[in-house]
C-alpha cells in the first residue's frame, strides 16, 4: 500500500473546476483582481494543494498500519519527534509539530514507518489538536491491541500565532492516555522522560 504522502483527496480532484472558481470568487470578495498576473494561477495552486493537505480524507487510517506483526516484545516502544502539519478546523489555518507515540505491545508490533503514516492519515484533514491526540491512541489501542498507548502532540496553531491574540511562539501539549498507561505513574513518567528533548 501506498502512503499517505502518495494519496490525493478524490472529492478534490472531482470538483477541481468548482473549486478554482470558488477560490476566485474568494479573492474577489477581499477586493484582490483576479486577473492579476501574481493572482491567475492561484485558484489551480489552491486546489492542488488542498489536493495534499487534505489526503487523510481519502485513506481509512486504520488500513496505512498495514500488516501487524508477531513479536513476544513486551517493553516500552517510542516513537518520537513525528512532524505533522494540519488544517484547523475552525479557521482554517495551519497549525503544526510533533507527535509522540508510545506503547506497550502484547504480542502484535508494527513497522516504525507505520506510525508516521498514521499520523499523516489522522492530520491531513480538517482537524483539532485534541482529536488527533485521541485518534491517533484509540486507532493503536484498536489495530495493535496493546497493554498500553500514550500519545503526547505539541502544536503551533496560526490561528492563536497570528490572529486574535497574537501570541507567536505559544505551544498547545495534549495527551491520550490509555490501558496501563492511564494506571501506572511510573510508567507515564518513563515515556515524559524520554521524549524530552
Amino acid at each position: 500500500m501506498a502512503g499517505v504522502k502518495d494519496y490525493r483527496n478524490d472529492n478534490v480532484d472531482r470538483n477541481r473546476e468548482r473549486i478554482e472558481e470558488h477560490v476566485r470568487e474568494i479573492l474577489r470578495l477581499i477586493g484582490e483582481d483576479v486577473e492579476r498576473e501574481g493572482l491567475l494561477e492561484t485558484p489551480a495552486r489552491v486546489t492542488r494543494m488542498y489536493e495534499e493537505i487534505f489526503a487523510g480524507y481519502s485513506v481509512d487510517p486504520r488500513e496505512v498500519m498495514g500488516v501487524t506483526f508477531d513479536e513476544n516484545h513486551q517493553e516500552l516502544v517510542i516513537i518520537k519527534d513525528i512532524v505533522y502539519y494540519s488544517q484547523c478546523e475552525h479557521h482554517m489555518a495551519p497549525f503544526f509539530g510533533k507527535i509522540h507515540v508510545g506503547y506497550l505491545p502484547s504480542g502484535k508490533i508494527a513497522g516504525l514507518s507505520k506510525f508516521a503514516r498514521l499520523v499523516e492519515a489522522v492530520t491531513r484533514r480538517l482537524q483539532v489538536q485534541e482529536r488527533i491526540t485521541s485518534e491517533i491512541a484509540d486507532i493503536l489501542v484498536e489495530v495493535l491491541k496493546p497493554q498500553g498507548v500514550m500519545v503526547v502532540v505539541d502544536g503551533e496553531h496560526m490561528c492563536m500565532c497570528s490572529r486574535g491574540i497574537k501570541k507567536p511562539g505559544s505551544k498547545t501539549v495534549t495527551s491520550a492516555v490509555r490501558g496501563q498507561f492511564a494506571s501506572d505513574p511510573a510508567l507515564r513518567s518513563e515515556f515524559l522522560s524520554l521524549i524530552k528533548d
